[in-house]
């Protein structure tokens, strides 16, 4: 390994590698071996191997800079210090997380990803690839800054570093970083690392410098803002949403993006006035925290809803449970058990009142788990589906549930703005109907009603007034029976059924009340169809 990592260092050294005594006082104060190569622009694939060390640098130095050949060179007491750039980052002697062992004898990085690895498998999660995102501290930011403009004060006027533009395309942290471990997490975790919908978060945090960097940000930069102490003092996250592996942003806390901010809008004679250049050595290294997160899996189907006494959604007024159930929940539920992830949201092509059934074909539904550890197979599908159906309360059908992605989600938002809807009701009118009545009602089509907001939804509803379709009707007396009659109609989506039979004291108009001339009201109602594209 130590040879493979001089091979490296002779390879730099022949392609225009700076001069050595350059790498030297990079190395004198504080720099780590792979910051140096990312900044010196020397061979920049490199600082990704695990193999080099500050030590086999300081050997190569040895041999090959006359300035030190035949002595020893006096960076090699350093050893107690971290980088003064990356603070330790890229060449990690990783303080372990509470309760994860770490394997003796391997390298830094494999003993890193170790860690790594035990986290993800620490909470079971299934992995066939993965995607890695960073969140450094915005005080390596500044670090960097900071030894760039010391260089550029220094060696300047050399025409290597000219030739160099060292200030401009070089590998950042995060970069080298995902390089350094990216390989050895793979055959840890016998898994790809690409572009992924799981993600492991590295977040890297250094209370002690980003403390400090604060209180040298000029007055006019750093007044408005101040850490927040119950963020753990300094940011964890990058700023500006910076794109992780993925290319989905990772958010940032506020206190780092208005540092990050500040930085960006001091001048570099101002920076130089106002922080240490070189940055000072740093004795601490970062703390790692690993956390891990699926995207979301979505299930979708339809359902069926065969209890008056059941919501769709759970229904709490003042501590009490309305109804013996909900849809969600037992749907719900029995999704999350399988798919073991943290929670889940249940999403419906428009609802049903808790005494109003869902028959027919059923509603389009979706369930939306958060940072499940397994994926269900088609198999694990279909046993969710039989467990709902086979359940001894028959609450809830579920038909046709499917394993789908989130594209499926706008599909049912768009079409539940234009779905049709058919309902039967049980009504009872205040006088016998004729057959010129019955008539009357079946030949409407495509009416148009105008509603207000009902009265029994007007706390949790703007009032407004909406215009809707009746786009066809049938009623039919129920036999042996007066007064009661079965009314079949089919309506645009968002029209209040039972205030269109009832009228709502006026507030929809035209109502079955006003075309018929006698008082109408609605005793029991069905949704029988929702006609809607969705999961053929």
């Amino acid at each position: 390994m130590e040879a493979e990592a001089r091979n490296i260092l002779e390879r730099a050294a022949e392609s225009s590698f700076p001069p050595l005594h350059a790498v030297h006082h990079l190395l004198s104060v504080g720099v780590c071996v792979r910051c140096i190569l990312r900044l010196l622009g020397a061979y920049s694939s490199a600082c990704s191997y695990a193999c080099l060390t500050a030590s086999v640098l300081h050997s190569f130095l040895e041999e090959h800079d006359e300035s030190i050949k035949g002595g020893s060179c006096p960076c090699l007491s350093m050893n107690d210090a971290y980088c003064s750039v990356c603070l330790g980052v890229l060449l990690p002697t990783f303080h372990r997380d509470e309760g994860l062992e770490t394997p003796n004898g391997i390298s830094h990085i494999d003993n890193m990803s170790s860690v790594i690895s035990q986290a993800v498998h620490g909470e079971s999660y299934q992995v066939d690839e993965f995607s890695l995102e960073i969140s450094l501290p915005p005080v390596i930011a500044a670090n960097e800054r900071a030894v760039r403009l010391y260089m550029k004060q220094k060696y300047g006027n050399e025409n290597w570093f000219k030739d160099k533009m060292f200030a401009q395309q070089t590998m950042s942290v995060k970069e080298a970083l995902r390089l350094l471990i990216a390989p050895s997490l793979e055959k840890l975790m016998n898994a790809k690392h690409g572009n992924n919908s799981f993600r492991i978060r590295l977040t890297y945090t250094h209370g002690d410098a980003s403390q400090k960097l604060h209180s040298l940000l000029p007055n006019e930069h750093s007044r408005k803002r101040k850490p927040d102490s119950r963020k753990g003092g300094d940011a964890s996250n990058e700023a500006h949403k910076r794109n992780s592996a993925d290319g989905n942003p990772i958010q940032t806390s506020e206190s780092d993006s208005f540092i990050y901010k500040s930085l960006e809008g001091i001048q570099d004679q101002e920076f130089c006035n106002a922080f240490q250049l070189p940055p000072e050595k740093v004795f601490k290294p970062c703390h790692l925290l690993i956390s891990c997160l699926r995207s979301p899996t979505y299930l979708g189907g339809r359902y069926l809803k065969l209890s008056r006494n059941v919501s769709q959604s759970c229904w709490i007024i003042d501590d009490e449970r309305m109804g013996e159930a909900s849809v969600e929940e037992i749907i719900g539920e029995n999704v999350r058990a399988i798919c073991r992830g943290d929670s889940c949201k249940f999403h419906a092509a428009g609802r049903e009142d808790i005494d109003v059934r869902m028959l027919g074909s059923g509603r389009p539904f979706l369930v939306e788990v958060l940072n499940v550890r397994s994926i269900p197979s088609e198999t694990e599908v279909q046993q969710i589906e039989e467990r709902i159906n086979n359940s001894e309360k028959k609450y809830v059908i579920v038909r046709n549930l499917k394993l789908v992605d989130n594209e499926i989600w706008t599909m049912m938002r768009e079409g539940e703005a234009e779905k049709q809807k058919q309902y039967t009701a049980l009504i009872w009118t205040s006088r016998d109907l004729t057959d010129d009545d019955l008539h009357n009602i079946s030949i409407m089509k495509e009416m148009e009603i105008v509603q207000k907001t009902p009265i029994r939804v007007l706390h949790r509803r703007s009032p407004l007034e909406r215009k809707r379709i009746i786009h066809w009707m049938e009623i039919e007396k129920i036999t042996g029976s007066s007064n009661y009659y079965l009314l079949h109609l089919c309506t645009q989506a968002g029209t209040y059924i039972k205030e269109f039979v009832h009228g709502d004291l006026g507030r929809t108009h035209p109502s079955i009340g006003a075309i018929i001339g006698c008082r109408a009201e609605i005793l029991q109602l069905d949704v029988t169809d929702v006609k809607m594209d969705f999961l053929p």
